[in-house]
């Protein structure tokens, strides 16, 4: 099953996540989005069940980890009335505002210092762009004799054996006026006379499907908004969920021919779960998947009879999640089902789901991350990632036997070849890291070995050094750095060390190909990754030891992560800096609280940095989900006080801080603006109050900066965004470590602007 790119999302689903959102423009080939969401009882309903009773996880510069909805506004007093409570409202958007503005008034004053140094980093940014995009292009999927792929927000059919010099356009964003949205998803029926594409803008979380009637001249049959994910059960029958304040309950179907009607299928009313479709590889079942951080729960809709009610699997229990993929008869299972509680394969007959019936196929070995998952018609084939190691498992059902490749050291990420056919020889994937530009491997089932494509015509990267570091947190446990840098190098403790962190919901560090990265090898610095717990790099157990009561264990190991690569000799804490987004926000803003010497800057990206207060707000549309990862603040006074030990916010004092370079966005939804102005209004203050009280000459201030965009969402932003915002990011980390980062730059930067 496809799953990074186009299918349920199995793979969003092995990293336990609760919500991800991939970045999407005219440079990338259409992404899948997939949410899940948190534990709850019993509650679901089949529309139209029999029974009265149901028995039931390459991107651009600046593309943001994904994560859940947060809002870190403070936590108000509860108020008597509805005046007061009107009141209180008022003063709290006003408040708002004036922040808002004296922020924008602020960068404006700012901004000018990093002109110069900003205009050579794009320059040079759209530059290594250009070099290594100019041979990419957007996945093709293959339907018999035709295929369909997308350039530059238009859609176009070709015949395989043509040539795409003769292919024919089938939609245009920009001819249906959707010129600010890019495509998100694409699904053409069985008998291709009907495609579904989702458009998106970058300023809104919520998408609209265009379903298009293909022929000589194809028309729009059928707009959908607010639609999440969509599949075509049969020829005329499509089956999708829409979202709502970032939920999906709803699974409808639409008909196109004869009967055209549109009914309701399913309803999930635990608001703790999130729905999602998925056609098996085979196209035999449609699966509707209710899925929380932990536990799932799978329908099947049979692509032969799309009509009739949707058939459980297994009912959800609780720590349980399951896949449902489909060969010969057998359901095959992807499950944590049983000891250890990692991910394992086994299969069922159809008739006979129940989880008493699953029997077990193979299970990974421990500490081992299931990354992807691809069922064939005779193999399936597992990503595995291993003590930082990309591995690639071939499960042969006809021989009964498990072939295991360790790929590449210098691979980080792969991506897989989009919609391959089901009885496909070959399997494609591109292998990368964020250094290393994707390069195109196949395996062949045939011939039993994997095959290095063709040279691209792109330059190789050689002077590149990728060193892989076990560093020991307080609590004994090895945690695995990933390191790049120059090979020419010399005197590395003198070189600038950017360190990257996330460490939440089970996901893995974005370890994709980004120009920026490859830029900053090039001019001398250090590029480490610290895979610390709470992150999915070693499995599922990896994840629940750093999250809610263990969340400190994630700090910890950030802490150790640092200071052993000062040891080995890799930078010092001056010419130090750490990168964030999101989540990310939680560990490396409580770093800066606990161990700010160890870091000279540090750049955040829509950082969440008020894990307390959010928690406490339960009428926001996530945070109940959320209590899985950071726990319930409202109804465990301990945990309250656990979270209240490690928030940034709340633990922000006097003290000598790092300097602190904030991108947030007036659009966010998942981490809402006013906690990040009331962050950035109170480190400022704590920074200045330590000044004052030790001034004396030559003492460091540092600058606490703020840049919110009115553009761009937490999930999605343009390429252009995206550049000018890690320019930014990168000539504001030049500058702060000036005098070893190009100070010749930094004083034509001072001298023109």
């Amino acid at each position: 099953m496809k799953v990074r790119m186009c299918c349920a999302g199995l793979r969003n689903l092995l990293q336990g996540l609760t919500f991800s959102a991939k970045y999407y423009s005219k440079h990338n080939p259409p992404q899948r989005v997939c949410p899940y969401s948190k534990i709850g009882p019993k509650n679901c309903h089949i529309l139209g069940c029999s029974k009265s009773i149901c028995t039931h996880r390459s991107a651009p510069p600046g593309s943001i980890l994904p994560c859940r909805f947060f809002s870190c506004k403070q936590e108000g007093t509860k108020v008597p009335s509805k005046t007061k409570q009107n009141t209180s409202i008022v003063t709290s958007d006003l408040l708002h505002k004036n922040l808002l503005k004296s922020e924008q008034k602020n960068w404006n004053n700012i901004s000018p210092t990093y002109k110069a140094m900003t205009k050579r980093i794009k320059e040079k940014l759209e530059e290594l762009h250009n070099m290594y995009t100019l041979n990419s292009r957007s996945p093709r999927m293959r339907f018999g004799e035709n295929v369909y792929f997308q350039e530059n927000g238009c859609i176009f059919l070709a015949k395989a054996d043509d040539g795409e010099g003769n292919a024919k356009i089938l939609f245009s964003v920009e001819d249906l006026g959707f010129s600010d949205a890019f495509i998100q998803r694409i699904r053409i029926s069985p008998d291709q006379r009907y495609m579904a594409i989702s458009l998106k803008s970058e300023n809104s979380e919520e998408a609209t499907c265009i379903v298009m009637k293909l022929g000589n001249l194809p028309v729009v049959e059928k707009v959908i908004p607010s639609a999440f994910s969509f599949e075509w059960a049969a020829n005329d029958v499509l089956y999708y969920t829409t979202q709502k304040n970032l939920k999906c309950q709803n699974v409808f179907m639409t008909t196109f021919t004869y009967q055209k009607h549109t009914k309701l299928v399913y309803t999930e009313q635990d608001a703790r779960f999130f729905v999602d479709l998925y056609c098996t590889k085979d196209r035999r079942f449609l699966t509707i998947n209710s899925n929380s951080k932990t536990t799932s729960e799978v329908w099947l809709v049979d692509c032969r009879h799309p009509f009739e009610s949707p058939a459980l699997v297994q009912a959800r229990t609780t720590g349980v999640i399951y896949h449902i993929e489909h060969r010969k008869d057998q359901l095959y299972i992807l499950t944590t089902y049983g000891e250890p509680a990692e991910y394992k394969l086994m299969k069922a007959p159809i008739g006979s789901s129940g989880k008493e019936n699953w029997q077990l196929v193979y299970a990974l070995e421990k500490k081992t991350k299931l990354v992807d998952f691809e069922m064939f018609s005779d193999d399936c084939i597992m990503f595995l990632k291993n003590a930082a190691h990309l591995y690639l498992n071939v499960i042969s059902f006809v021989s009964y036997s498990v072939q295991s490749i360790k790929l590449p050291t210098w691979a980080c990420e792969f991506e897989l070849e989009s919609h391959p056919e089901h009885t496909t020889s070959t399997c494609y994937f591109q292998l990368s890291s964020p250094v290393h530009p994707p390069k195109c491997f196949a395996y062949s089932f045939k011939e039993n070995n994997l095959i290095e494509q063709a040279v691209q015509e792109v330059p190789i990267i050689t002077n590149c050094h990728t060193t892989r570091l076990l560093a020991k947190s307080k609590d004994e446990t090895l945690v695995p750095i990933t390191v790049f840098h120059n090979k020419n190098s010399k005197e590395l403790h003198r070189r600038p060390l950017l360190v990257h962190v996330y460490g939440a919901y089970g996901i893995d560090l974005n370890m994709s190909f980004k120009e920026e990265k490859l830029m900053l090898i090039e001019e001398g610095w250090i590029l480490a990754y610290c895979h610390v717990r709470g992150g999915g790099e070693q499995g599922l157990s990896w994840h629940r030891d750093g999250c809610q009561q263990n969340k400190l264990k994630g700090l910890h190991d950030l802490r150790a992560c640092i200071i052993l690569l000062h040891q080995l000799g890799f930078s010092q804490p001056k010419r130090t800096a750490l990168a964030a987004a999101s989540a990310g926000g939680v560990l490396a803003g409580a770093l800066c609280n606990t161990d700010p010497a160890l870091i000279r800057a540090m750049v955040l990206q829509a950082p969440f940095v008020d894990v307390l207060n959010t928690m406490m707000k339960t009428h926001l549309p996530l945070t109940i989900e959320e209590q899985e990862e950071w726990g319930n603040p409202l109804e465990d006074e301990k945990c309250m006080k656990y979270i209240k030990s490690y928030c940034p916010y709340q633990n922000i004092k006097p003290q000598c801080y790092p300097s602190v370079f904030i991108t947030a966005y007036e659009n966010d939804e998942r981490v809402a603006l006013p906690g990040i102005l009331q962050y950035v209004q109170k480190l400022r203050k704590a920074a200045l109050d330590h000044a004052n009280r030790t001034s004396k000459k030559g003492n460091w201030i540092p600058n606490i900066i703020l840049d919110v965009q009115a553009n761009g969402s937490h999930c999605d932003s343009s390429w252009e965004h995206s550049l000018n915002e890690v320019a930014r990011h990168l000539a504001f980390l030049n500058r702060e470590l000036e005098e070893v980062c190009h100070p010749q730059h930094h004083s034509k930067s001072a001298n023109n602007s």
